[in-house]
């Protein structure tokens, strides 16, 4: 089983706590403003920026039950083991791309109706889709002319990979349920949120902090569900 994280840098960790509270992630521990963590489905980290990573940097880091056998599902690639302080052992995977993500062990099971879909950005498809299944991600909604996967972990969250010229990890969500009470649970809660309507799902657009909560594509013209 494996569970995504997604980890954003913040100048304004305290925002970010709020609005993950008004979406309906429920945090383990007490978040302090160096590190905060927030369960729904997968999980949201809140990192406070500092020198490597700016103000709305976005990590791809998941979280396995064997680091051993995530390793061993590796082999083929270029995988550095290292040791992270409060973390432990943990694997950097670097894709040809440039893109680099992490895995450690100890995944849980999260749920929520708000899910966290960090969103890989890179030409090759293909290579991104073969190392997250390596580590235990499912592929879902497929486009059918190969510029997107949707890949699913089993503790929960999800991971989208979009075909684009320039690499990158960008931030996203996904949202089960009504949209437009969703918005309206964010600007009760004091948040600029309204609902657009996109080509493949209707979305929630909340101002500050800049965040696109994607709703259930239904509309699979174009997309196929793999079996």
């Amino acid at each position: 089983m494996t569970t995504v994280q997604q980890i954003v840098y913040a100048r304004h960790p305290e925002r970010w706590h709020a609005l993950a509270v008004a979406l309906g992630l429920v945090s383990p521990h007490p978040p302090e403003p160096g590190w905060a963590e927030f369960d729904g489905g997968g999980i949201l980290a809140i990192h406070r920026e500092n020198d490597d990573h700016s103000d709305g940097t976005v990590d791809l880091h998941l979280l396995v039950d064997d680091l051993d056998a995530a390793e061993a599902a590796l082999d083929d690639r270029d995988v550095t083991r290292t040791v992270m302080e409060g973390v432990g052992e943990m694997l950097l995977v670097r894709a040809a791309s440039g893109i680099e993500i992490s895995v450690s062990e100890g995944t849980r099971t999260t749920s929520g109706q708000v899910a966290v879909q960090p969103i890989w950005f890179q030409e090759d498809v293909v290579e991104a889709r073969s190392i997250l299944e390596a580590v235990g991600l499912r592929a879902d909604i497929v486009a059918d002319r190969g510029g997107w996967v949707e890949l699913r972990g089993g503790g929960g969250g999800s991971v989208g990979v979009h075909g684009a010229s320039e690499p990158s990890i960008g931030l996203g969500f996904l949202a089960h349920g009504d949209l437009d009470a969703l918005a309206m649970q964010l600007t009760d809660a004091g948040f600029e949120a309204s609902v657009v309507d996109e080509a493949y799902a209707r979305t929630v657009r909340v101002a500050d902090p800049e965040v696109w909560i994607n709703g259930i594509q239904a509309d699979l013209y174009g997309y196929h569900r793999e079996a």
